[in-house]
């Protein structure tokens, strides 16, 4: 299988995201499920995976350590820091914080080293730039790690153009992380280019549109209270209803090149350019193998046309994110 770079490493263009196995869409998989997910896909060529200290605030780590720590040997690690789980009011209730002082890096790194049972993680990312803290200053603390020998290198989530820029001058980053589908273009205002630039790999993460390029979440009532989706004004009802309309060329181009809407989401993203790899997360199996069947999929001009008409930044209805969450976020917006 054709490789792609990411910092020093080598690694399949799809790897996989381990959200999908703490509660975010809804309920998890039970442990014993979510194990056998990570073996299976380190059968499947998976080399790459994708967690953080926010997700199940340190559970998808720990189940990545007890299951795969005795094969670290066969996959390149990423993990975040910068954006956790706290226990800010002292009655044993987390939540969600984002703290990119040296010193909270520092600790993070530690307790992730312990939960993945390694001694190095390969890709440390700061999930959030925390805008209180000059972004010379957290990235210069990740680089002590580096010096360390915590992590191996560097990589940003959801900054813009320039904060990459900043970042590089203080050091190399690896690679930075963002949203990008069909349905999510705000990497192509700038990011994209200048990872070009700069020789950093652009890691997507939500190819698959959290589902909806799946072309069965047709029902968001079907979804859990809790799920993290019922936050995105893209999925709240009257913008889901304009978005569905647009599914109907979109799946007709995948029975016409005789692919699952999933493997031609994936697909689009990796033909954008030679320096993306992708990380779909799925709790089940048999979406990881599908997925990973997107490798193999060539798409001609003609029909990498016709997928940016169907599906784009100017018919997409609703923003990605709620007012809150893009305050949090430094990414370019249209």
């Amino acid at each position: 299988m054709k490789t792609r770079q990411v910092g020093p490493f080598r690694v399949n263009p799809i790897g996989l995201g381990c959200m999908n196995i703490c509660p975010v869409y809804g309920p998890p998989p039970a442990e014993a499920d979510a194990q056998r997910l990570l073996l299976t896909a380190l059968d499947e060529g998976v080399d790459f995976l994708d967690t953080a200290a926010l997700y199940g605030f340190g559970e998808s780590e720990r189940i990545i350590g007890k299951t795969l720590s005795s094969q670290r040997d066969r996959f390149v690690l990423a993990s975040k820091c910068g954006l956790h789980g706290a226990d800010l009011n002292g009655d044993g209730k987390k939540v969600r914080v984002i703290d990119g002082r040296p010193e909270t890096i520092r600790a993070t790194c530690e307790n992730s080293l312990r939960s993945l049972k390694t001694e190095t993680i390969d890709l440390y990312y700061l999930h959030r730039w925390d805008k209180k803290v000059p972004i010379e200053d957290s990235v210069g603390a990740m680089s002590d790690l580096i010096q360390a020998g915590k992590i191996r290198s560097i990589g940003l989530s959801e900054v813009s153009a320039a904060t990459l820029r900043k970042a590089f001058a203080v050091h190399p980053i690896a690679a930075l992380q963002t949203e990008y589908s069909l349905w999510t273009r705000n990497p192509e205002i700038s990011v994209l280019d200048a990872c070009r630039d700069l020789g950093v790999a652009f890691v997507s993460f939500s190819p698959l549109a959290r589902k909806y390029l799946c072309g069965d979440l047709l029902d968001i009532g079907s979804l859990l209270p809790t799920d993290w989706r019922h936050t995105s004004p893209r999925f709240h009802v009257d913008n889901y209803a304009k978005n569905l309309q647009l599914l109907d060329g979109y799946l007709q181009i995948a029975r016409d090149i005789g692919c699952s809407p999933a493997q031609l989401a994936i697909a689009w993203v990796l033909h954008q350019a030679p320096n993306i790899v992708t990380i779909p997360g799925t709790s089940r199996i048999d979406h990881l193998k599908d997925n990973m069947g997107a490798a193999n999929i060539q798409l001609s001009p003609e029909i990498l046309a016709r997928l940016d008409a169907a599906i784009n930044h100017d018919n997409v209805s609703g923003n990605r994110y709620n007012e809150a969450v893009t305050k949090e976020v430094d990414t370019e917006s249209f």
